[in-house]
């Protein structure tokens, strides 16, 4: 029996491969990458690979085993097909008969198109008939504080999400929730809706920001179509800055609040704070 992880080289992938170490055997994770180069490391820990791509089905016929316990982590290529990749890997799950398949997901509450996919994928698989446990994540702190560099030069946070609120958490965090339910019990059929203790607003964003660098830094509400050109002159393409610019509106309407506490409960501890997120990205 594996617990084996999609996207093991990703950003999240590898938050829950390194967290996987440090409660199972490394004998017993199984890291899927299309490229072996990258998980060098992991395999040096002694973590099985093996080597797949949603864009190649057959890639994942022998994959997975009787009895494993699967987390697939949602394709990257947003605009693609997801649904029909992420339905490879539910099908060579259901053929191979594993005994659980954790799915990361987007909030119940989400309405913006960014979400369609998840829902799609959702469908397939509860009608694979597949033991399930929908992983549905909130919004990541490191969306904010990996693109800091724009916010800095022009000290300002432009936004099309007026005052509403996010209850964003770290990759750390989520990844924890996964590898609960992967090395647990009693999750089987189950949907968790994940995100931070705090949700917090932009100009908090914007009055943190400026407490941390010494600079002013401005909360910059904006349309969602002005956001869109903003994104699309920045070089962008146009249907994904519109897909950015539409979870700002969902944002705006409340979309992004999550205080189901899931994430909290099944992490075993309180969510990373957007301030210490903020803090690190500043020192890098």
């Amino acid at each position: 029996m594996s617990i084996v992880v999609t996207g093991a080289t990703g950003n999240l992938g590898r938050h829950v491969v390194e967290q996987l170490l440090e409660k199972v055997p490394a004998d017993q994770v199984t890291a899927v990458v299309r490229s072996p180069e990258k998980a060098a490391d992991l395999a040096e820990r002694g973590v099985k690979l093996a080597v797949a791509d949603y864009n190649t089905p057959e890639t994942f016929d022998t994959l997975f085993a009787a009895g494993d316990k699967v987390l697939l982590i949602s394709g990257s290529e947003v605009g693609g097909d997801r649904v029909g990749q992420h339905t490879v890997v539910i099908n060579a799950a259901k053929n191979a008969g594993v005994a659980l398949l954790a799915y990361t997901s987007a909030p119940g509450s989400l309405t913006a198109a960014l979400a369609d996919d998840h829902r799609g994928t959702e469908k397939a698989l509860l009608e694979s008939g597949l033991p399930y446990v929908l992983l549905r994540n909130g919004w990541y702190h490191e969306n904010y504080t990996e693109n800091l560099a724009p916010v800095l030069e022009y000290n300002a946070i432009t936004h099309a999400a007026g005052e509403g609120r996010v209850s964003s958490a770290s990759r750390a965090d989520y990844a924890a929730a996964a590898v609960a339910v992967l090395t647990g019990e009693g999750h089987e059929n189950k949907t968790y809706e994940l995100g931070g203790d705090v949700a917090w607003n932009f100009a908090e964003y914007a009055a943190e920001l400026s407490r941390q660098t010494g600079r002013e830094i401005a909360n910059s509400p904006v349309p969602a179509e002005a956001l869109t050109g903003i994104l699309t002159g920045a070089g962008l393409p146009e249907p994904f800055a519109a897909i950015l610019a539409g979870v700002d509106t969902s944002i705006e309407k409340g979309e992004l609040v999550i205080d189901s506490g899931d994430l909290s409960r099944l992490a075993g501890r309180p969510t990373t704070p957007f301030a210490d997120a903020i803090a690190a990205a500043v020192k890098n």
